[in-house]
């Protein structure tokens, strides 16, 4: 059992996301940055997408009840366990009665606390993933509040090869790069004119204050559409990281999206950029850049490798 004595601003539990409802309106929800949420997990000696803690700004304070291994990936926190200084990517065991403070974040936006055997949580539709705007999943379909008390499944304290569960720098800040954001264009590209897509591709837009789980509004070069066309079209499927642009400005769905939409999508984030998205805060700059869908799944089968070798 973990009780919560502070819950942060904006803390839930999220898993790999909520799949084979979306027919039926459901979003799919789960992890912003999933990368992250897959590291925690391994470090932790669970299975990539159990469910975790995901903790926006600033973080939790948190008692464990029972003794039970545990990391933290994602963006910079400070986080102290018993007074002593966590470091981010590496698996700690914490005794019964040792406390856990999670302060503001340094770099990023949002960071996750995956513990040994994962929450004893009732799954939803075969997710223990939090939708905010529905009211379920998670812990009651809300964030966490002062005095909830959270249980375990499987604790465990000490793990296999437990001083070796550590990322190097380069492998955990993966998401805190500070790049363009890969895109492939569409998948109604031609709704726009040559002239919107070059603005698209070569200006830096800012992530505005009305952003969350939802979606990124962006602010920026407004983009022109193809003569005769503006942003409307019959509404079809929506996928994390389409880029619907109303009124010529670029709007990211992201993982709590709706599962349709009618405006015209210029392009697509890839998958393995997902993760650089979730860590950007509002007033944060961003770029895109085109590649190819054979490039996104090169470098998606890339990144899922490198998670396959880092299991313990």
């Amino acid at each position: 059992m973990i009780k919560v004595i502070s819950p942060g601003l904006l803390t839930t539990l999220q898993d790999g996301g909520r799949y084979g409802y979306q027919q039926f309106g459901v979003p799919v929800c789960g992890a912003m940055d999933r990368y992250s949420l897959n590291l925690a997990n391994l470090l932790a000696g669970n299975e990539p997408d159990e469910g975790a803690l995901e903790i926006t700004f600033m973080g939790p304070t948190l008692e464990f009840k029972t003794g039970c291994a545990f990391a933290l990936c994602g963006g910079r926190f400070e986080a102290r366990l018993d007074g002593q200084p966590v470091e981010m990517a590496r698996a700690y065991s914490a005794a019964p009665g040792s406390v856990l403070e999670i302060g503001a974040v340094r770099e990023g936006f949002r960071g996750y606390l995956a513990v040994s055997g994962g929450f004893a949580i009732e799954p939803v539709l075969g997710s223990r993933s939090t939708y905010l705007k529905g009211g379920f999943g998670g812990v009651a379909g809300r964030k966490l509040q002062t005095g909830d008390e959270l249980p375990l499944r499987n604790p465990v304290s000490w793990l296999p090869f437990m001083d070796q569960r550590v990322y190097e720098p380069d492998t955990w800040r993966y998401p805190l790069e500070d790049r363009p954001i890969r895109v492939v264009l569409g998948p109604q590209q031609e709704r726009f004119s040559e002239a919107g897509i070059e603005t698209f591709l070569s200006n830096a837009y800012t992530v505005t204050q009305e952003s969350d789980r939802m979606g990124y509004r962006l602010d920026g070069k407004a983009i022109e559409y193809a003569e005769g066309c503006d942003g409307n079209i019959i509404s079809d499927g929506i996928v994390m990281g389409a880029v619907q642009v109303p009124s010529g400005k670029p709007i990211i769905m992201m993982a709590d999206r709706q599962t349709t939409g009618g405006y015209s999508k210029i392009a697509t984030v890839i998958t393995a950029d997902l993760p650089l998205l979730a860590q950007k805060q509002a007033g944060g700059k961003l770029c895109f850049e085109a590649v190819s869908p054979q490039e996104a799944a090169r470098i998606r089968r890339k990144q899922q490798g490198f998670l396959r070798r880092l299991e313990f």
